[in-house]
């Protein structure tokens, strides 16, 4: 071989790229799948995909210092002698105590109610921290019943039926061993220790009809003064949805793929579902077909992250939206000052997504009491509380650089698209034209 030829250096394959080998040698050495936290780590068509289209000529904007931009939501006012009233558009979703220590509950029930909103128990039961300290709390009744029982549901400001998650539309939850221990053995009347899966359905119903009497038994227990929520898995946005309301739910929550959770399988987070993105069309569609857009309430959730995207969702036709994920970074989750315990297990900070495990060093998804004691709840919730006053800040920001006096006064029209997947999916013009994919044209 003449050494004067230039060699050409190895190229890893496209498709069995470095980390599709090493989850083969992996699945190949243990015989297991893989289980982990928080979202999709793929990449997806998002909101960041969106641009608003702000006032100039054709449109007049508000003065920011002068002129008010309105973001209060009130969620139930179907049926619920009680509904919700919110300052913000922006609530907190359901993260269980077990999957998080006490000290996040309590953090979550503080920073939510210091921004006027709500907070949500999550499977497994009220905790008397996040019931202290949260003026209006949701109550999630969950397949698994962990927790559940009537004296709760009526301590409860409104129950959020979960029919399913973002990330694992169509599975049930896990909670290893190692985080349930005394107390959330107690709550969810299980043996310590043990490693538990949460059924994927419900026991005592398989279709809307039982829904729709499930729902009647629940406004019976708490007479008729509770919102009911339904939350349905971003998969079948459309007929779920108008199978939520022809029910009777007063809200649906609609959870994206690009939901986090404390723990699934991998399979499940980055395979099953939609984009959020393109969840909240159909959802909408089918609220306008039955007439009941804005009568019954549309909650979006997966991957919001900053006021940019509440103002894109409430665009597309969503009354208000619901962080997870973002509020346990707020709280202080995956934070550089613990880079080299992250290291000790394996990650770095914004990457560590082990939360099953119980070994935050953070102290938010762990039952661990030594690690747990390291979340001051008053100083993290103070945290969450400015990070909610931001997000509004923005999507006012937005809403009055579209001349909007209301948040939910944006529409579609203020909307363009950067991709022509975006595009479709949200059902707003490619940025320069007029063409809307599958409606027109090109």
């Amino acid at each position: 071989m003449d050494d004067n030829i230039p060699r050409v250096s190895p190229r890893a394959s496209e498709t069995f790229d470095q980390h599709t080998l090493s989850e083969i040698r992996r699945a190949a050495s243990t015989g297991i799948y893989d289980i982990r936290g928080a979202g999709a780590k793929r990449s997806l068509p998002h909101f960041d995909d969106l641009l608003f289209l702000g006032a100039s000529m054709s449109r007049y904007p508000l003065e920011g210092y002068r002129e008010s931009c309105g973001t209060d939501v009130i969620l139930g006012d179907r049926h619920a002698a009680n509904p919700l009233q919110l300052k913000i558009p922006i609530t907190i979703a359901g993260m269980s105590f077990g999957s998080l220590s006490g000290q996040a509950k309590e953090a979550l029930g503080r920073g939510a109610n210091a921004a006027g909103t709500s907070t949500t128990t999550g499977d497994g039961g009220m905790t008397a921290e996040e019931r202290d300290h949260s003026e209006l709390l949701v109550y999630q009744y969950l397949p698994s019943r962990y927790g559940m029982n009537p004296v709760d549901l009526r301590k409860a400001d409104a129950i959020e039926i979960v029919v399913g998650q973002g990330a694992k539309p169509g599975g049930g939850g896990m909670l290893l061993g190692q985080k349930i221990n005394d107390r959330v053995a107690a709550m969810r009347s299980l043996p310590q220790g043990i490693d538990q899966r949460s059924a994927c359905r419900h026991p005592d119903w398989t279709g809307p009809d039982d829904l729709e009497i499930k729902i009647l038994e629940l406004r019976e227990i708490t007479n008729w003064e509770k919102p009911i929520f339904v939350k349905i898995g971003g998969s079948r946005p459309y007929y779920d949805t108008a199978l939520a309301v022809k029910s009777g739910a007063d809200v649906v929550v609609l959870d994206g793929m690009q939901g986090g959770t404390a723990a699934t399988q991998t399979v499940f987070i980055e395979h099953v579902g939609m984009p959020t993105l393109a969840c909240i069309r159909p959802a909408v569609q089918a609220l306008q077909e039955m007439d009941m857009q804005r009568k019954v309430q549309l909650i979006v959730s997966g991957g919001v992250r900053n006021g940019a995207d509440v103002a894109k969702a409430m665009a597309l036709g969503a009354d208000a939206v619901s962080i997870g994920t973002a509020a346990l970074i707020a709280l202080g989750d995956n934070d550089p000052r613990w880079e080299s315990e992250y290291n000790k297990l394996g990650t770095t900070a914004g990457a560590y997504d082990a939360w099953h495990l119980g070994q935050d060093p953070a102290g938010i998804t762990t039952q661990d009491p030594e690690l747990a004691s390291r979340l001051d709840p008053i100083v993290a919730g103070k945290r969450l509380t400015n990070y909610l006053k931001v997000m509004t800040l923005e999507a006012q920001t937005i809403a009055r650089a579209c001349g909007k006096s209301h948040v939910h006064n944006l529409e579609p029209q203020d909307l363009c698209a950067l991709t022509v997947e975006a595009a479709a999916m949200a059902g707003v013009p490619l940025a320069g034209t007029s063409w809307v994919p599958g409606n027109q044209p090109l």
